[in-house]
């Protein structure tokens, strides 16, 4: 399921949701697909990741865009195509589930790390 229809306002805490909005959570993840300094996981298996990792930790749904991760490594700019995963939800997003996700991607992939921030909102649908 898509959130597409999901409006996300920003709030600095749950108590200014308005009254048509519910207060939740965000999170962002951020997974980069080289491995090593080369490309290294497609599509197939991200979206073999997403099903046995994803899916069955967050089954109401998230939203997965393609993405390009930039950033200054001892004063060289490197990029890497990545995947980010947008999940919204009512109450508090599962933390530990996001951890096992994250720890799971990193041990699959030979990867570092995967970024992760999480944030409150106010969610309409």
């Amino acid at each position: 399921m898509l959130l597409g229809a999901l409006v996300l306002t920003g709030c600095a805490t749950v108590s200014t949701c308005g009254p048509n909005e519910r207060a939740g959570q965000t999170a962002h993840l951020f997974f980069g697909r080289n491995i090593g300094e080369a490309p290294g996981v497609d599509e197939a298996a991200f979206q073999d990741f997403v099903a046995r990792e994803l899916i069955p930790r967050f089954p109401d749904g998230m939203t997965i865009l393609d993405a390009e991760g930039r950033w200054s490594h001892r004063g060289v700019l490197m990029a890497e195509a990545s995947k980010m995963v947008i999940l919204a939800q009512e109450g508090a997003i599962d933390r530990a589930a996001l951890a096992a996700v994250r720890a799971a991607y990193q041990t699959r992939f030979s990867q570092d790390a995967v970024l992760q921030s999480v944030s409150t909102a106010c969610l309409a649908y």
